[in-house]
């Protein structure tokens, strides 16, 4: 008993050095908001994402002083996991905390033994009396101050250290858009009460104060964004009440949230209040606990999978050249295994494609690029793939695949939000949500390109579109940099001569691109080329890339805001009379 205990206790020390890290990071949030100081703040968030891997890393390393075998003494190592279970009975991050033991023991022993008489399959949390959401959040009452003063209140208690340029007209503007977009504004000020997560939400260059109206018979979400002028005082931005443009901001396509929490699994059901569309998968990612995440969503996939009798069939679209692309039609999620080999238009391998996919899970995606769920030795029952896609795996992935009685073992995965192709999606559009689509896919390019990230392969199958009709980009594999790349404009034709000649023969170099190619070779619909250029000529010359380029290399950090342009409140023209 006494080696199980000591053992549960140094994985739980594990755990609590590894939460004490990511928190301290975590709170130079504010510091680096305050200051201004975008790219720092960015390479915290950055930072932050390898903390759990490193700390798992060194718990392995400690306890590979005790153990002397690859194989689990299966009367310890059931005690241990009951001596843990005891440690958590209270534990703030018990969730958290039994992941991180699941990460330690499966790195230890075989897959073989990953069940829950040695692992946390199935979270004991359900088990127990859920932490009280009220430990996140603060509630107000107008009905004592009035309902100015109450967001005074909110504002101020949310501890920022810079001051407000005008907090006053902020307040009044907060309190006029509360009158035009929310459905309480015909209630008294005793009819409600305000319920606000203590800490702001950090990411780029705002912070988000997100809380809800509450009355007798409904409550109603908002988020509160706020920012930091060139002075270095603060204001407020806008306000989002709106569920889908809330879920935007939320979205799996944008850089997880920096915000301070003591209880995760409150915190995140107070989320999950706000908007009940987002999985608990969704939302432990979207504030930085991309390994719980994976944990809820491997929860979720084994839910949904002992529930349907439904197989598993190649994803629809044009084939990949690099990822063998597949899903299961009632689970919105794509399943991607990189294929064995790539198709001659790709000139790299398997070690390229894992840094590029790398590269945009610690980059931040402005709301364009899809965040990737990456596993290992995925365990999937053979009773659920189709028997035409078995056979299309093992054509195009045989090199990951293994076999273990009635599983088939991936060995290496990623998975994606599903969503509709784009050149799929444009088949059935009609004219006006296609207008506005081919402008989605425009600004997509250029929020991509102002976080200095050139999608590479910008052909209509690797962009879907998601639920609220959003272009996201999803194919990784030729993403670079933007400054490592060098932007022509073809040779212009000075006789006959050139003018016939092929353009094959202009000599090129690995990262030369002519945008002036982009139209033609994205869209081959006259009409929709036409259109794409109509939106943005700009698109279509090396000099604006060009340009793009310069102002990265500058260390210039381009607003993208994640809610539309005309509910700031800088646009917002209020009638006299509200």
């Amino acid at each position: 008993m006494a080696e199980s205990r000591r053992i549960a206790r140094l994985i739980l020390q594990g755990f609590h050095h590894h939460y004490q890290l990511f928190q301290a990071i975590t709170n130079t949030a504010e510091q680096h908001f305050t200051a201004r100081a975008w790219g720092k703040l960015q390479a915290a968030a950055r930072d932050r994402i390898s903390f759990y891997d490193l700390r798992v890393q060194e718990t392995i390393a400690m306890l590979n002083q005790e153990l002397a075998t690859d194989e689990p003494n299966t009367e310890l190592w059931q005690e241990v996991r009951s001596t843990y279970e005891e440690l958590l009975l209270f534990h703030p991050q018990a969730e958290l905390a039994e992941t991180f033991f699941n990460s330690v023991f499966c790195k230890l022993f075989h897959r073989r033994y990953f069940h829950n008489q040695f692992i946390f399959v199935e979270s004991t949390l359900a088990r127990r009396i859920p932490l009280p959401v009220e430990t996140e959040y603060q509630s107000y009452f107008p009905v004592a101050e009035g309902v100015k003063e109450t967001l005074r209140r909110i504002i101020n208690e949310m501890h920022f250290t810079a001051k407000f340029a005008d907090l006053e007209a902020n307040i009044a503007q907060l309190m006029r858009a509360f009158q035009r977009q929310s459905n309480v504004r015909a209630l008294a000020a005793h009819q409600l009460r305000l319920d606000v997560l203590q800490n702001p939400f950090y990411r780029n260059k705002a912070a988000y104060v997100v809380g809800r109206i509450v009355t007798e018979d409904q409550q109603y979400p908002f988020i509160v964004p706020v920012l930091v002028n060139q002075q270095g005082e603060l204001f407020l931005d806008a306000l989002i009440t709106d569920v889908n443009q809330m879920t935007i901001i939320f979205s799996f396509s944008r850089a997880y949230f920096m915000v301070n929490t003591r209880a995760p699994s409150a915190l995140v059901r107070f989320l999950k209040g706000l908007m009940p569309r987002k999985t608990l998968a969704e939302l432990y990612s979207s504030i930085g606990l991309h390994k719980q995440g994976k944990t809820e969503f491997y929860r979720e996939l084994l839910n949904h999978l002992a529930d349907t009798n439904e197989q598993m069939v190649a994803a629809p679209g044009i084939r990949g050249l690099v990822m063998m692309v597949f899903t299961l039609p009632s689970f919105p999620y794509v399943f991607k295994v990189i294929r064995d080999e790539f198709g001659e238009s790709k000139p790299f391998g398997r070690d390229t494609v894992l840094k590029r996919y790398q590269l945009v899970k610690r980059h931040d995606r402005v709301g364009r690029m899809a965040d990737t769920i990456e596993y290992s030795n995925v365990a999937l029952p053979l009773s659920c793939i189709s028997a035409d896609l078995l056979e299309e795996l093992k054509k195009s992935i045989a090199s990951s695949l293994e076999f273990e009685n009635d599983l088939l073992i991936i060995r290496h995965m990623y998975i994606e939000k599903r969503m509709t192709p784009l050149n799929i999606y444009l088949e059935y559009a009609n004219p006006e949500e296609t207008k506005a689509i081919i402008q989605d896919y425009g600004q997509a390019i250029k929020d991509m390109l102002a976080a200095n990230i050139f999608p590479g392969d910008m052909l209509l199958k690797n962009f879907g579109v998601t639920r609220t009709k959003r272009v996201v980009f999803y194919d990784y594999d030729e993403v670079q940099y933007l400054h490592e790349m060098n932007f022509r404009a073809l040779p212009k034709a000075e006789s006959m001569e050139d003018s016939l000649q092929d353009s094959s023969s202009i000599s090129v170099a690995p990262n030369d691109v002519f945008p002036e190619q982009l139209p033609q070779y994205v869209f081959y619909n006259p009409k929709l080329r036409a259109q794409f250029l109509d939106l943005y000529p700009e698109l279509a010359s090396a000099d604006y890339w060009g340009e793009q380029q310069e102002k990265i290399k500058a260390g210039v950090i381009a607003d993208v805001f994640p809610y539309p342009q005309c509910i700031r409140f800088l646009h917002v023209k209020y009638d006299e009379a509200t």
